[in-house]
């Protein structure tokens, strides 16, 4: 394929490259992979979103980059990409969250809304006149309040393939995280173990983040809770320092 050919490609939204690819969408996904890293973690207790908060400047107020977000009582998102384009998403799952409490009278499922959002996302790629989303989103949550419902961690893509995760890591320094992720992971974790593990895998990618830099929340059969900075730097302490110091002490 000549350059002029490929350019072409480029610039059509919606249009295949003879090899089957989407190039808008691959670049999409990275300008999510440029984005400040988020992760969850499914835990036998709910799960625990976790993310990076990164300031341009030090006179920025760190609390007004909203990385997780939530969505209903029981269901929350964490992003990473164009943060304007994972705002729009994230309006648009609260108002599928409220839509289904007025007509149907009960929160809804996690995997619906993780569908609801990949059909809208998906639709971009097939539509002239629009571009990819460049933001991924985490949506995590219960079932609704009723004390079996099992904990659901679903992941979005720049293409619309929307996939259900034990833990899982996007935006910048992923890999990194992932094999983090996969080699601590475990079913048996407890909501604090998942607090711990999923701190602990941000700083695989900036070991040198402080708990001001760090967004934590969780949902449980309780609901959506954020976790205090006082509680994110105090797992700092047992569990990322300690290991620091035992590296050193090698």
């Amino acid at each position: 394929m000549n350059r002029n050919d490929q350019q072409a490609y480029d610039r059509g939204t919606s249009l295949f490259s003879p090899d089957g690819r989407i190039y808008q969408v691959e670049y999409a996904r990275e300008a999510v992979k440029r984005g400040a890293p988020s992760l969850g973690v499914r835990t036998s207790e709910g799960v625990v979103l976790a993310a990076q908060r990164r300031t341009s400047s030090p006179l920025m107020e760190g609390e007004s980059i909203e990385k997780l977000h939530k969505l209903d009582d029981f269901l929350g998102a964490a992003s990473a990409g164009h943060v304007a384009d994972a705002r729009r998403l994230i309006d648009d799952a609260r108002t599928a969250a409220q839509r289904n409490r007025l007509r149907y009278g009960e929160p809804l499922g996690v995997e619906t809304l993780t569908k609801t959002l990949s059909d809208e996302i998906q639709e971009t790629t097939q539509v002239g006149g629009t571009r990819p989303f460049g933001a991924a989103l985490l949506v995590a949550g219960m079932d609704g309040d009723d004390p079996e419902a099992a904990p659901r961690l679903f992941q979005t893509d720049p293409s619309g393939a929307p996939q259900e995760w034990r833990a899982v890591a996007i935006g910048s320094g992923r890999d990194d995280i992932q094999e983090f992720l996969e080699d601590n992971w475990s079913d048996d974790l407890s909501l604090d173990d998942g607090i711990a593990i999923a701190v602990q895998g941000l700083f695989e990618s900036d070991d040198e983040l402080g708990a001001e830099s760090v967004s934590v929340a969780t949902i449980t059969s309780d609901g959506y809770e954020s976790v205090s900075e006082d509680a994110v730097a105090a797992v700092i302490d047992e569990h990322v320092d300690d290991e620091t110091d035992a590296d050193d002490a090698e």
